[in-house]
Parts: C-alpha cells; structure tokens; sequence
C-alpha cells in the first residue's frame, strides 16, 4: 500500500467522512467529523447526474477533502453480502446490480463515479441497505416460485432499508437499556418507502420489502403488494403494458393514489380533520397495512420485547405511530403514546411505563450509519 493512503487509512478513526446519499429524485451530501457530528451538508431536489460534480466541488470548497467518502447504495444484489470498498471489481458489480432496483441504483452509481474522479485518492466505500437482510433463514428469503426462477434469474428476497434499521436497533437497544443482541424486535422504517423488520438476537430474520423496494407495506407513492394476478388481468385483459404498469405502481400509487392529492401524511392528518374522506381512506389503509406487516413480523419472534419506529413518518406523526399500536393489541402494544410534536430530537420511548411491550421512536439516521460503517470498513483493511 503506497506511504500516502497509509496516512489516508490511519486518518479515517480522526478525519471527516463525506457520506452520499443518492435517491432517484434527491442528493443529500454530509460530511461528518469523528465523533458523529455533522460539519457541512449540501441538499439538492434535483435527480442526481450532470450536476453531481458541481454539488460536490461546492461542499469540498467549504470543507476540504474528507479522508474518505461512504456511498449509501439501495441494492447490494446477489454477491455484495458486505459493505465494501469500491475497486474495480466492486464497481463492475455495482453495474450488475443496476437493473434489479433501476430506480435507485444507476443515480447512486452516477454520484460515485462523480465523487471517485474528484477524489482520486481517498478511499470509497459502498454500504448497502441489503447487507443487513443478508442472513435471511430460507424460511423468509424465498419465493414459492418455479425452482429455474430462482437459480437462474436469482429470485429471492433481499429486503431493504437495513442501513436505517441498523442505527435505529443500536439506539432502540440503548435507550432500553439492552444490548442489541439480546432484543426480539419489530421496526418499521415509515417514511417515502415504507418497510417493517424482525430483529432476533441482532439480525434481521424477516422483512416486508422483497426482490424489490416495490413490494410490502403501502408508502408515499409506491402501491407495495398487490396481487400478481390482479398485474396479469390488467396486461393480458386491459392491454396495459410493463412499463406502464411499473410505472403507475412506483410513481401515481400509494397515498398519492389513495388520497387523491398528496401523498404527505401530515396532509392527509390534516385533511382527513376538514372531513376529506380520501384522506381518511389513505390513512386507514396505510395504518391497516403497517398494523398487518408489523404483525406478520412478529410471527418471526418467539417474543416481542419492543416496536420501534423511524424514518420520516415513523418519527414525526404521532397520529399514525397511534393509530398503528391502538390496533396491535393481540401482540401486547397498546395506544396512549405520548404524543412529541413534530420531530424526535433524540431516541424515545413513547409508550406508558407500565407498557409490556416498549414502543421506540428513533430519528432516521442512514447517512450516520454509512459514516460509521465506511470507518469499519476501512479499520478493518
């Protein structure tokens, strides 16, 4: 290894990290200093691409080189079972994995290709949101499908989100005063893509999002599932084609579709207080799907010591947190949350004192979570 990245890999424990977050219609830049604070960060609305190279000589202007950049990316696929360090041969896999979440993959990819030309030198790290799903028993990972389509087209389930429900089970676990590897949990990520998860003992055994962020729990604009055969009629009876099935499903459905005008569920609180009855529908189908998938989690559990919940959803609206464990009775979580208005500052446990089973609240943290894991690792070599 040359002298230069030597003293690059040895600064990575002191020196800041600059964390990309790459969605198909955003880019969040953070650069974060040793201790978990944040130094500088850059938001742009617009899909990453040609202007990725200025968003980030403008950050790096402010702030300098980091000693090293993390790269959150959705979609590890078959073979990237572990957060790694982008080489060639990462990268070229990377280019694999494009086509099974296109989405969010090819705009993550666009920002790393931006950030590796600009920062030659310092070490990038891939951290992806399946590797915390990578254990899944057989049980939960696969599909009762034709044995070819699995062997040949690799389909199985890879679940998502795990960057968000690897800090969210750190913090849930200290604010229980546990250690993480002792918990039975469900956590539910509600924010534009919805997901739930069950934790045994540390590890993920059982999520609700798929071969694709597309399936499970209804979200902002995505449908989540529904019916194969409901997608076959509308192909083979009504003529709508492929693309414009994928289309409808990940852009015009969920609340949006729902609701009929937003797909933000503090609209629709709102709304549904003035008597809009599309309002009120959205939300009942979102709880009602979140209440099912968190109870179908729980079903991978041999007991459930606490619900936590993040994301943005998960963290700033009270009424769906309530809504959601008022109906979860038969698991013992119970309603009578208390009610903190407008975002967590910090970790909470919302649920009464007397609760059998805790309820958590913890602010989204995927961006801290890459931070930490590109520092793990580049220690670890």
């Amino acid at each position: 290894m040359p002298e230069v990245e030597r003293g690059i890999e040895r600064g990575v424990e002191r020196g800041p990290v600059l964390v990309a977050d790459a969605g198909s219609s955003s880019l969040h830049l953070t650069v974060f200093a040793a201790d978990g604070s944040v130094v500088a960060e850059r938001d742009s609305t617009s899909p990453p691409g040609d202007d990725a190279p200025d968003q980030l000589r403008r950050l790096l202007a402010d702030v300098g080189p980091p000693v090293a950049v993390g790269h959150r990316v959705v979609h590890g696929g078959p073979e990237l079972r572990h957060h790694a360090r982008v080489d060639r041969r990462v990268r070229k896999r990377l280019g694999e994995v494009g086509e099974l979440a296109p989405l969010h993959v090819p705009p993550a990819l666009a920002v790393l290709d931006a950030a590796r030309e600009l920062l030659p030198d310092v070490p990038h790290v891939a951290c992806f949101d399946t590797v915390f799903h990578a254990g899944l028993p057989a049980a939960a990972r696969e599909y009762a499908v034709p044995e070819e389509w699995r062997r040949d087209d690799g389909l199985r389930r890879y679940g998502f989100h795990g960057l968000s429900y690897a800090w969210a089970l750190d913090r849930a676990a200290a604010a229980l005063g546990r250690r993480p590897g002792e918990l039975r949990v469900v956590l539910a990520h509600l924010g534009g893509g919805c997901s739930a998860c069950a934790v045994r003992e540390g590890r993920s055994v059982d999520t609700t999002m798929g071969f694709t962020p597309l399936e499970g729990l209804v979200m902002s604009h995505r449908s989540g599932s529904v019916d194969p055969g409901a997608l076959l009629w509308l192909q083979t009876r009504r003529g709508r084609g492929a693309e414009e099935i994928a289309e409808a499903l990940n852009h015009r459905s969920g609340l949006l579709a729902l609701s009929g005008s937003s797909d933000d569920t503090r609209d629709l609180v709102r709304d549904r207080a003035a008597g809009d009855r599309r309002a009120t529908l959205a939300l009942d189908v979102f709880t009602h799907g979140v209440r099912r998938g968190v109870a179908a989690m729980a079903a991978s559990l041999d007991r459930l010591d606490a619900v936590v919940f993040t994301g943005e959803i998960g963290e700033d609206q009270p009424e769906v947190r309530e809504e959601v464990c008022a109906g979860l009775g038969a698991l013992g979580v119970r309603g009578g949350l208390r009610v903190i208005e407008g975002a967590v500052p910090d970790t909470e446990v919302v649920s009464p004192p007397d609760a059998a089973v805790p309820v958590v609240v913890v602010p989204t943290g995927e961006t801290r979570q890459v931070a930490l894991e590109t520092r793990a690792v580049l220690a670890a070599g």
